[in-house]
């Protein structure tokens, strides 16, 4: 059965998958959590508190008497903890105005290509900002680790900065919660980017041999320290997030990024875009946000 005019596929555009091919563009965060469906938009799910059980437990007994249990003694009892949450679904949804058919036919602008482009880029991006602001507790550490910078990264004093220690200590708090740092995904604004760069190159340059001529060239995402460097301007600046990709939060999609043609007969058509789905974050001691970045 051939498609109606109200369908997605109109004039030799598809414009549901140009519309996904656009979301891959904008979606950076989406890449580097997990994602699964989900079939009800109030989701019920567990937050891990911990990783090692190597605390004290419930009974008042100490986790280092593991390691030395006498004779014949019981095992020393310890447990892991979650705490029960229930979340629900988010909807992003915009469209554009009537598009008149004259335009369509006769514009020099392919403004149905160019409104499926920004109107999927607008969902994208909250949807991008939504996974960040999860992942980072809306920059109110609670049960994510956090640790200040040394000092402010645009401090007047270069010798006071001292970026590779901020990362490092973020990289042993989250190994010492029983997850491996290593391949973190290290989110940062631009003016974080710009900052580390600068010190990097300018106050570093000469402690880190051939740095200037080879690892700016990497482009915007690069590899420091065993970490995956990701600049966004959805990352709020002031502070730098660090998390395990694929393991810190999951992206629960209830309906994937669509784009669809609303078409009124003999004068024009409008272009709706839409995604439903929430961020849910399983592991918040495998992320650390690293404050106070800027004075």
């Amino acid at each position: 059965m051939a498609d109606g005019s109200s369908q997605a596929d109109i004039r030799g555009i598809d414009i549901d998958k140009l519309a996904k091919g656009f979301a891959d563009e904008e979606n950076v965060f989406k890449s580097f959590v997990t994602v699964s469906t989900t079939a009800a938009r109030e989701m019920r799910w567990q937050q891990k508190t911990s990783g090692f059980l190597d605390s004290t437990d419930t009974t008042g007994i100490t986790a280092s008497q593991i390691a030395n249990t006498s004779s014949k003694s019981l095992p020393v009892v310890v447990e892991q903890t979650w705490t029960r949450n229930t979340s629900y679904v988010r909807k992003y949804f915009v469209e554009s105005p009537l598009l008149s058919m004259e335009d369509i036919n006769d514009s020099d602008v392919d403004i149905l290509a160019t409104n499926v482009r920004d109107l999927t880029r607008a969902v994208a991006r909250q949807v991008d900002a939504r996974i960040y602001d999860v992942i980072t507790e809306s920059q109110s550490p609670s049960n994510i680790l956090s640790t200040a910078a040394t000092a402010t990264w645009d401090n007047g004093t270069p010798a006071n900065i001292d970026i590779i220690a901020d990362i490092l200590t973020a990289k042993q708090k989250i190994r010492s919660q029983g997850y491996n740092p290593e391949g973190a995904i290290l989110a940062m604004n631009p003016i974080e980017h710009r900052l580390l760069m600068t010190w990097l190159i300018s106050t570093k340059g000469s402690s880190i041999p051939q740095f200037a001529s080879e690892k700016v060239e990497s482009g915007v995402v690069m590899n420091l320290l065993g970490t995956k460097i990701v600049v966004s301007e959805n990352a709020i600046t002031d502070s730098v997030a660090m998390w395990v990709p694929t393991r810190s939060a999951t992206w629960k999609a209830f309906m994937p990024i669509k784009a669809v043609t609303i078409v009124d007969e003999g004068i024009g058509t409008k272009i709706r875009c839409f995604e439903e789905g929430e961020c849910l974050l399983t592991d918040p001691k495998s992320v650390h946000l690293i404050t106070n970045t800027i004075t």
